[in-house]
């Protein structure tokens, strides 16, 4: 499948229809996972692992090449590093209530995280939370990052940080603060809900530990997300979500929590969601994610080069799109960001996103409380869409003064 081929397989996609440029949030899904999810609830409705009739063995082996394929994607070792979750919020969630943390120990994060990868750590009792602070042009500084990691000393338990920003699109060296994670024996999670859907990643290049995102912005359903690791990291956490299928053996006595991702998935799995995540997956190892990343900042450069000089407007992260993939936020000096966004809705049918963005520390340290105007894109966006939005943005701000 090419980009041309995965456009025309989304059915929300029309002539007539919006430009969808809310993609950081939850991306559109092809026909084929709508099929692979109806096809679920159709023809094979039944549990997998646990019913040993037809429908519970297509289903067994459905939820068994949806991890595999994550797996290829990804460059994991293979299925059994992939625990299914609801999206990254629970994957770290699992991570973050799952280790048995001492009084004193250290979480080092960016002033730029998603608070589901900050407020967490921060509800772990006697568990410091330190910042690494971003340049003032928006990069990563890793400089600072290694300085704060020091100072910590033995008492750093983990680095916790996002690959790519869902503010405003920029990346850290990953692999590099996982070095440094590493050279001061802290545990090394990689929240990244904002890269694997966009480019290639290789997690086993970067040296995570753990490894989260969402399936439902990478083309998959609601409701479906992974956290990555290996059997041996996930044994050294307490589950969150004990009960059915979590455990080898229990009695009236006591009970033997399952080796590796199993004791980590407790209750009825979201079988629906497998067979989507199977289809958006197959779909994603067929594409060049480099092409995806590439049209991503094709589309990102003619939005920025088209808003940057506008009264009032400033992106935000460095000027090159090259460095922002596929997000385009703009803060907008005496001007709403949310009456920008229902009036691109309204007047223009485009989709895009304002508000905090779930970073609300980083909009109030920067004084900024009503947040930016966001424009996200992917692989079945066109260039054509993105010069409509530019002459868009262009005629509001013409049209609305500053206050």
């Amino acid at each position: 499948m090419n980009l041309k081929q995965l456009r025309e397989s989304v059915p929300t996609i029309s002539e007539d229809g919006p430009i969808y440029l809310d993609n950081a949030c939850v991306t559109l899904r092809p026909q084929p996972v709508i099929d692979a999810i109806n096809h679920y609830y159709t023809r094979e409705p039944s549990c997998g692992g646990r019913s040993a009739h037809k429908w519970g063995m297509a289903v067994t082996r459905t939820e068994f090449s949806a991890r595999d394929g994550i797996a290829k994607l990804i460059g994991a070792e293979g299925p059994s590093d992939v625990v299914f979750t609801r999206n990254t919020t629970q994957a770290i969630n699992q991570v973050a209530h799952g280790i048995n943390w001492s009084k004193g120990d250290i979480v080092v994060i960016s002033d730029k995280e998603h608070n589901s990868n900050s407020i967490p750590w921060r509800m772990q009792e006697g568990v410091e939370v330190k910042v690494t602070k971003t340049d003032e042009d928006g990069r990563f500084n890793l400089e600072h990052f290694e300085q704060v990691c020091s100072e910590a000393g033995s008492n750093l338990r983990m680095v916790a940080l996002s690959h790519s920003r869902n503010l405003d699109g920029t990346s850290i060296p990953a692999k590099e603060c996982g070095k440094i994670a590493k050279d001061h024996d802290s545990l090394y999670l990689l929240d990244a809900a904002q890269s694997v859907p966009h480019r290639p990643v290789d997690i086993r290049e970067i040296g995570a530990d753990f490894v989260a995102f969402s399936i439902h912005k990478m083309m998959g359903p609601s409701g479906m997300g992974a956290l990555i690791g290996s059997p041996d990291g996930f044994d050294q956490l307490k589950s969150i979500a004990a009960g059915g299928q979590t455990v080898s053996h229990s009695s009236l006595d006591g009970f033997t929590f399952k080796p590796g991702a199993p004791h980590l998935e407790g209750g009825l799995g979201h079988y629906a969601g497998y067979y989507g995540t199977n289809s958006a997956v197959q779909i994603l190892n067929e594409l060049s994610m480099e092409q995806v990343h590439q049209r991503e900042v094709e589309i990102n450069t003619i939005i920025s080069k088209g808003v940057k000089n506008l009264d009032g407007i400033s992106i935000i992260g460095p000027e090159s799109a090259e460095e922002r993939g596929g997000i385009t936020s703009i803060l907008m000096e005496g001007r709403d960001p949310h009456q920008f966004s229902m009036l691109l809705d309204e007047a223009f049918g485009i989709y895009a996103r304002s508000g905090l963005h779930c970073v609300d520390p980083w909009f109030h340290e920067n004084q900024t409380p009503r947040g930016s105007l966001r424009f996200s894109s992917y692989a079945y966006n066109t260039i054509d869409e993105a010069k409509l939005a530019v002459e868009a943005i262009s005629e509001l701000v013409e049209a609305i003064p500053r206050t």
